[in-house]
């Protein structure tokens, strides 16, 4: 038998996916094509809104956190200037940049229906997009897919989630693609072509295998050859960042890779519309520091990451809106282990170059004492739900009635917030 390399045996293999692709491509011949993107980022832990976009202007902010208050634009270690009330945590550099650009919107004050504190019920609302936690087996991004015009949909799936297992939010009836990292050593070019004679013959798990590996195909692509270096010592971090405990190499590198195989995946012609992925570690009831730390070392990372999801999708940018959600904020005020412990208001946001950006949508409660949740709690006033209502309808085209029944089931007195995406 002829010697095959790995690139070309993967492409042998994939001819049954590559064959479906075509199909779809030849389906949608005639249809008006979007060339729109959507990422949906899940921080797991509840990031502290207060801390990432914190309230500077509010005469009750440093009061509440004390040694965690995040002091005032143009001081040490200070917020990144948004507004008269709002800064950025000074580990954002890349969102700060992407404000002035016009291409992020800040959004605070947010919440899902959920009012508890448990985070596997707050994930379980955030995803499956109802009021009540392990009420539905299949998530509102999934749901989503189905309803995609046919214009929006460019290969076989609509969407593609990356991580060790497909998260709720993408579990559903719509076919999806899923890849993770891989913890073993890649097989050897006989012991892969031995695989392939095996199945080849077998139209079940044979076609499973090609799309496996054509799958496989496109992240190793989207990898390339390029260092997977620290993100803390990235040569475009502004100065203004001024973090100086850097992520560790571990986390970085997850982080690079997850991001640019998502890259790999969208920016392709025949790539799905949409894609998921999640970050855990962010629940921070000790130690969480202010301008630096714990805290400060995790949203540097994710800023890092998201400033290379931006530079891998290069001109797919323009097309594309990412949503970072966690399940629900943390409380107002500083516990007795220098950290934050679970509350409600959070704070989200939606960036790319689609997006209408350059604003912070909140309407802010304010953190005296009579305006706080149960005492306790940044009080929510938007629905995270009208964000995404907003994000689907006018980004993907998604019909309103589509979104009021069956995305988002019995919300049609949920409004779409709409303006989000750029006309």
């Amino acid at each position: 038998m002829t010697s095959l390399d790995r690139r070309h045996f993967i492409k042998q293999c994939g001819l049954g996916g590559a064959g479906a692709l075509i199909t779809a491509r030849y389906a949608f011949a005639g249809v008006e094509r979007t060339d729109r993107r959507f990422v949906c980022v899940i921080l797991r832990g509840a990031l502290d809104g207060l801390a990432a976009v914190p309230p500077h202007g509010d005469p009750d902010y440093v009061r509440l956190r004390r040694e965690l208050a995040i002091a005032a634009p143009g001081q040490t270690d200070g917020a990144l200037p948004l507004d008269r009330t709002f800064g950025l945590h000074p580990a954002l550099g890349f969102m700060h940049e992407s404000y002035l650009a016009k291409e992020l919107l800040v959004l605070h004050a947010v919440a899902s229906p959920y009012r508890e504190r448990s985070h596997f019920d707050g994930q379980d609302v955030l995803e499956n997009g109802t009021t009540v936690a392990h009420s539905s087996q299949t998530g509102w991004l999934n749901r989503a897919l189905g309803v995609l015009p046919k214009s929006t949909t460019h290969g076989r799936e609509a969407g593609v989630a990356l991580g060790q297992n497909v998260p709720l939010v993408m579990r559903g009836p719509a076919a999806v693609a899923s890849w993770a990292p891989s913890t073993l050593p890649n097989l050897s070019d006989d012991t892969m072509q031995r695989i392939a004679d095996r199945y080849a013959s077998d139209p079940f798990l044979g076609a499973r295998l090609a799309d496996a590996l054509a799958t496989d195909a496109i992240a190793t692509e989207a990898q390339g050859d390029e260092d997977m270096g620290d993100m803390g010592d990235m040569k475009k971090r502004p100065a203004s960042a001024s973090v100086k405990s850097n992520p560790a190499p571990r986390t970085n590198a997850a982080y690079v890779e997850t991001v640019r195989t998502a890259a790999g995946f969208l920016k392709r012609d025949d790539g799905p519309a949409v894609a998921v992925f999640d970050t855990s570690g962010w629940d921070t009831h000790a130690n969480e520091g202010g301008g630096q730390g714990q805290l400060a070392t995790r949203l540097g990372a994710l800023d890092g990451a998201l400033r290379i999801l931006r530079e891998q999708l290069g001109t797919t940018w323009q097309q594309t809106a990412v949503l970072v959600v966690t399940e629900f904020g943390r409380t107002a005020a500083t516990n007795g282990t220098r950290g934050t412990d679970h509350g409600t208001g959070a704070a989200a946001f939606l960036l790319g170059g689609a997006v209408a950006g350059g604003r912070v949508v909140a309407d802010w409660p304010g953190l005296s004492a009579a305006s706080l949740h149960e005492g306790r709690d940044l009080r929510p006033t938007t629905d995270l739900r009208s964000v995404m209502k907003g994000v689907l309808a006018d980004h993907l085209g998604i019909a309103s009635g589509a979104l009021d029944s069956e995305v988002f089931p019995q919300s049609g007195s949920v409004k779409a917030l709409r303006g989000l995406i750029r006309a």
